[in-house]
């Protein structure tokens, strides 16, 4: 085997490893949905049960979804940020921004939404993924980078002033809340940020 073809060999590699992360949140997101209504209604983020002592919806809520439609919707965008943006960081500091968006939406939705008493989906944490690749692109930002980044700001001006995109809902199969995209996609640019801040003088970023 020739030097060339191993090289084509771990190009392949690496992009293969390069889409783990979304292939992850995919493929257990569309486990819990082959449980059906109660697998979501278990699993989502709900105020009462989470006071109750279900500490798990913090988490899993984000990974259920109102039915297929919903979820063949946040899947497809899934796949889009990713190939957007996914190569914006390594596996590691990924995983450190989804974990910050997770949080992020737990605590805007108890600390800023009480009236709100349940959410499920993946739709805020694709905004935080989506902002903070995009954070990271404005480093050295091309045009396509201005775009998408005035399209995002954007979508979510519209939402806070005017609520859901026309249609969104229809095609979700239910209410969208909008706060959920505002507070992934604000975890999500901070998270990049904070990821970029210097540890001590001459550290690698």
């Amino acid at each position: 085997m020739g030097l060339d073809k191993l090289k084509v060999i771990d190009a392949r590699a690496t992009g293969i490893k390069a889409w783990s992360l979304p292939f992850s949140i995919f493929l257990l997101a569309l486990v819990l949905a082959f449980g059906g209504e109660a697998t979501r209604v278990a699993l989502r983020f709900d105020r009462p049960g989470i006071l109750e002592g279900d500490w798990w919806r913090l988490l899993s809520g984000h990974f259920v979804h109102l039915g297929g439609a919903h979820f063949a919707l946040n899947a497809a965008g899934l796949g889009l940020v990713w190939y957007l943006v996914g190569r914006s960081f390594d596996g590691s500091r990924w995983l450190l921004i989804v974990i910050a968006c997770l949080l992020g939406m737990d605590l805007g939705f108890w600390l800023l939404k009480p009236e709100l008493s349940w959410y499920v989906g993946l739709s805020g944490l694709l905004h935080g993924l989506l902002a903070a690749g995009l954070a990271e692109k404005l480093r050295h930002p091309d045009t396509e980078t201005f775009i998408l980044a005035a399209l995002l700001l954007g979508k979510l001006a519209f939402e806070q002033l005017s609520g859901p995109l026309p249609g969104s809902e229809g095609t979700a199969g239910g209410p969208v809340v909008v706060d959920a995209h505002l507070f992934g996609a604000f975890s999500g640019a901070l998270a990049a940020i904070l990821l970029r801040i210097r540890v001590r003088p001459g550290a690698p970023i």
